[in-house]
């Protein structure tokens, strides 16, 4: 059994028919049901369940497709590291990043594009969880999520490099005029307000971070919802229904309108922000290159 007939078994496992992957593969159905027939006298296993209009797979061939999968995939990896020995840094380089994080990738994009001009980015966005299983499956290579990272992993599989930390700021609502002027609020007096808490089912840190903040202060906000998207949250301030805390680099978009920053006075706290990867993985050149840009901006 060689690489070439475990990709013909991942395209039949992929489409469910032998014509549709023969299609897929631009090859003629009999050779590869020929090929199908002699992995599996080879094995001496059925990896196909042929009973029904599509063929699903056995115990066996789904164990077959995962440790393919993952040998292709390392066989791929190890073929571009080969060829980077002696290539210049180009492709694309694909990376993922929390919503509140997105303000810090232009900065970074620019001076490392500057660098390495013919690499190109595929950008994802998401929560932690998201982004975590995108890294496991190795869809992206690189994370900038704020931290920690909650993508409910083992974290001992992820490496870590801190960025400056980012102080966290209260958004309100132009709307209520008793702010106009003011450069900061305290804690007991945003509690009087409802409250609109940056929270999801995986991702709690940041909501703890803020809550605990007003327990500091020995007030408990009224809120009002939990949500995990910021923009939906900055919407609901504008529209005049609650105050938030986010952390500040957020708010360096100009596509918030009918909001104010306020500094917090009594309550100097900051969000810790970091770019994630995975230990194990072989980072490609791209990768490698890209944290060292974020790495100078970190010293």
């Amino acid at each position: 059994m060689d690489l070439r007939q475990l990709r013909y078994f991942l395209a039949v496992a992929q489409e469910g028919q032998v014509t549709a992957a023969a299609k897929l593969l631009n090859m003629e159905q009999p050779p590869l049901s020929r090929q199908l027939k002699q992995m599996e006298e080879e094995l001496g296993v059925t990896l196909f369940d042929r009973s029904g209009r599509r063929l699903k797979l056995t115990p066996a061939g789904e164990l077959l497709r995962e440790r393919a999968e993952q040998l292709l995939l390392q066989y791929n990896e190890t073929v571009k590291e080969v060829q980077e020995l002696d290539e210049g840094v180009q492709g694309v380089l694909a990376i993922g990043a929390v919503v509140s994080c997105v303000s810090l990738l232009p900065p970074a994009i620019d001076k490392f594009r500057r660098r390495y001009p013919q690499v190109s980015f595929k950008i994802r966005e998401g929560d932690h969880s998201l982004l975590g299983s995108q890294l496991e499956k190795r869809q992206i290579e690189l994370v900038v999520a704020r931290l920690p990272f909650e993508a409910g992993f083992d974290s001992q599989h992820y490496a870590v490099l801190p960025l400056p930390s980012d102080p966290f700021v209260a958004i309100l609502p132009t709307q209520w005029s008793e702010y106009d002027g003011r450069e900061s609020i305290i804690p007991s007096e945003l509690a009087r307000h409802p409250f609109l808490s940056l929270k999801s089912d995986q991702t709690t840190g940041m909501h703890e971070r803020v809550m605990s903040e007003f327990r500091m202060a020995g007030v408990q906000p009224s809120i009002l919802c939990e949500c995990s998207s910021v923009v939906i949250i900055i919407a609901l301030v504008a529209a005049g229904l609650g105050a938030t805390i986010l952390p500040k680099s957020v708010m360096t978009s100009a596509l918030f309108n009918n909001v104010r920053m306020l500094d917090m006075e009594q309550a100097d706290f900051h969000s810790e922000v970091g770019i994630v990867w995975l230990k194990e993985r072989y980072l490609s050149r791209s990768a490698r290159n890209f944290i060292e840009v974020f790495s100078e901006g970190a010293n």
